[in-house]
C-alpha cells in the first residue's frame, strides 16, 4: 500500500492501456492519421486511456449536453460524443479548419456527426455569445492554457448543480513546480490550477491522467 501514486513508465503504461477496454479502429486510425499529418503537434492529442475514462464517465454522469474546448483532430470529441446519449449534444469549439476538417470525417466514421456542433471561432466569443440559460452536463477544456482562467470563468456558471468540468494539461509535464519554468503556456497553467482549488463554486481533484487531468464537480 502507498499513499502516493504510481509513477507511470513507458512499460506500466503499455500495460495499463493493454487491460483497459480495447480501441477500436476509428480512434486507432484517428491517431495514427493525426501523427502521420500532424507530427508535430501529436502531443495535443489525448491518450486512449485518458479517453476511454472520459466516455466513462460521461456515461456515468448521465450527461446530454457538452461542450469541448479545443477540438483539434477529433479524439477527445468521439469519445465524450460516445458518452452521451443518442439525443445528446456535444458543442465543439476550435479555431483551425485544417485540423477539425479531420475530426469531421472522423465524426462521420464513428457515427456521432450528428451529436457534434462545430463552431470555428475563438472560443471565449463563442461562449460569451451562448444564452443565459445555456446549461452543460460535461465540458473539456484542452486549448491555449494562458485562456484556462478565461474559459474556466465562462463555464462553471454554465455548468448545471453536479456538472462535471474535465481540464487538460494541467500538470504541463511537470513543469508546474520548476521555478526556472516561465514560459507563458506554463505560468497559465500555474494561474489556472490556482484559480480552480480556490474556487467555492466547485470541488476538485487533479488525477495523473496523460498530462494531468483535472476533474471538478458543480456544487448544487
Amino acid at each position: 500500500m502507498t499513499r502516493a501514486t504510481e509513477t507511470i513508465s513507458p512499460e506500466l503504461h503499455e500495460y495499463l492501456v493493454a487491460h483497459s477496454a480495447p480501441v477500436d479502429d476509428v480512434l486507432a486510425d484517428l491517431a495514427a492519421e493525426t501523427e502521420r499529418l500532424f507530427p508535430e503537434r501529436i502531443g495535443m492529442q489525448i491518450g486512449p486511456e485518458q479517453g476511454t475514462f472520459m466516455t466513462l464517465l460521461t456515461r456515468l454522469a448521465g450527461a446530454r449536453d457538452a461542450v469541448e474546448i479545443g477540438t483539434f483532430t477529433g479524439y477527445s470529441s468521439i469519445c465524450l460524443a460516445r458518452g452521451l446519449p443518442s439525443d445528446g449534444t456535444l458543442l465543439a469549439c476550435d479555431i483551425s479548419e485544417e485540423w477539425t476538417s479531420v475530426a469531421r470525417r472522423y465524426w462521420e466514421r464513428a457515427g456521432v456527426a450528428d451529436k457534434v456542433t462545430l463552431k470555428l471561432a475563438p472560443a471565449l466569443e463563442t461562449l460569451r455569445m451562448l444564452p443565459t440559460e445555456r446549461r452543460f452536463d460535461m465540458a473539456f477544456i484542452d486549448a491555449d492554457k494562458e485562456g484556462y482562467v478565461d474559459y474556466w470563468d465562462e463555464l462553471v456558471p454554465r455548468m448545471r448543480p453536479n456538472g462535471v468540468l474535465l481540464v487538460d494539461n494541467t500538470l504541463s509535464n511537470g513543469r508546474v513546480i520548476d521555478p526556472t519554468e516561465i514560459s507563458s503556456p506554463v505560468e497559465g497553467i500555474r494561474d489556472f490550477n490556482d484559480r480552480a482549488v480556490a474556487d467555492e463554486r466547485v470541488e476538485l481533484v487533479v488525477l495523473p491522467i496523460g498530462d494531468g487531468l483535472t476533474l471538478a464537480r458543480k456544487k448544487e
